[in-house]
């Protein structure tokens, strides 16, 4: 039998890969290619298996020079491929028992708005702030990159600003509008995230998108941008707004946690955790978005550790005056408008009972009583924050009022 190198090159599977609108194309020898459709996968049966020397080829062909020596030297690498006519593709490299493999990423050529993406308008606010830090977390695949895209477009649109963006890849590439937008890429612009941070603070920005927070240097770097007056967005591999604040928290030591907690409590504007879920027509995935943004009893949550299981209460509770969302009210909201069936949205969504009963238009006694504690406490707050008794906020530039 031919290998699939004779048979069929890359230009061709990405092509395909296209054609059949998959977000994922997997390379691994012993296997056919395969196909991420709608999130799950699909072997291409109808092609050979690969060989050893069919995955060499592509990587041959992909990669290069500089970059071959870094996978011979690390068996691993991050990079973006383009082909005319075709698209650009996140893809990486790596070794598995000593053959090579490849995951290629497709990313879309054009940038959707906040609206075309099905996402809460909120995030269009939240990209105008002037400054403090925005973080988009969720599973790899969730749409983190592609949201934080289009939040570059609607300042870029907005906004006579200077952008500085730290990828790892570039992915989307953004064209100057209002905005003037550097972008710098890990391995060819650039060393690392952290010293790419640095140094974007010594290049006058406005805003600074650093693709991932993957170590405590850059998450250092970035709170101190973002507490000298730059906005700074990033994403983190967390599945929701607590685990989020957890996840910072736990990368520091314990003797410096504390003092994280009132920096973060300080700086931090939003946490956007995304989710994809099958519509119900079989058609693609839509976004379910937990956004928690920062008032004053949810600083208080995260400065306060025994308070910080409370972080999902308080963000139910100020959907209607903020513009949060939990991820339940997220999918209850599809549900209703017909586009996820109720088993995807019971699946998952995080309290399955409550939601059952939301569904059929009962609220659960315990949700009336984190409701009214929750208006207690935001009447305290606002008598505490009166003119009379509210002390200058450092954040109090923010679009967003406080409790």
């Amino acid at each position: 039998m031919a290998s699939a190198g004779e048979s069929m090159n890359i230009q061709d599977l990405l092509k395909l890969m296209v054609e059949r609108g998959a977000s994922d194309l997997h390379l691994k020898v012993g296997n056919p290619p395969v196909l991420r459709i709608n999130g799950d996968l699909h072997i291409l049966k109808e092609m050979p298996r690969l060989q050893r020397e069919d995955t060499v080829a592509v990587a041959s062909q992909i990669l290069n020079k500089k970059q071959k020596t870094i996978f011979n030297d690390n068996f691993e690498i991050d990079f973006a491929h383009s082909v005319p006519g075709l698209g650009r593709f996140r893809c990486n490299a790596f070794l598995q028992r000593g053959s090579v493999g490849i995951v290629f990423r497709a990313i879309p050529t054009t940038i959707k708005t906040v609206e075309e993406l099905r996402l809460p308008v909120v995030l269009n606010q939240l990209a105008l702030e002037p400054r403090g830090l925005i973080l988009v977390t969720g599973i790899t695949g969730s749409g983190k990159t592609t949201s934080l895209a289009a939040m570059i477009q609607h300042i870029n649109q907005n906004l006579d600003v200077h952008v500085i963006t730290i990828e790892d890849p570039i992915e989307y590439m953004h064209r100057d509008q209002r905005a003037l937008i550097n972008q710098r890429e890990i391995g060819a612009d650039t060393k690392s995230f952290s010293t790419a941070l640095r140094s974007a603070l010594r290049q006058d920005p406005d805003v600074i998108l650093v693709g991932e927070m993957r170590d405590r240097e850059t998450i250092e770097t970035a709170i101190t941008a973002a507490e000298t007056g730059h906005l700074v967005m990033s994403t983190l591999h967390t599945a929701d707004a607590m685990g989020t604040i957890n996840r910072v928290i736990s990368m520091f030591p314990a003797y410096q946690q504390n003092q994280i907690r009132l920096e973060l409590g300080e700086v931090l504007k939003a946490t956007l955790s995304m989710r994809l879920i099958p519509k119900k027509d079989g058609k693609g995935r839509v976004p379910a978005v937990e956004v928690m943004i920062i008032t004053d009893i949810i600083r208080q949550a995260i400065i306060e550790p025994e308070k910080t299981m409370r972080i999902p209460e308080y963000i139910e509770a100020g959907r209607s005056q903020y513009g949060m969302q939990s991820f339940d009210q997220a999918l209850l909201d599809l549900f209703r408008q017909d586009l996820i069936s109720y088993e995807e949205a019971l699946l998952n969504c995080t309290r399955p009972a409550d939601f059952a009963l939301k569904v059929k238009g009962i609220q659960s006694t315990e949700e009336s009583v984190h409701a009214m504690a929750a208006e207690k406490q935001a009447d305290e707050n606002v008598f505490k924050n009166s003119p009379e008794s509210k002390s200058s906020n450092s954040s109090s530039d923010s679009m967003f009022t406080k409790f």
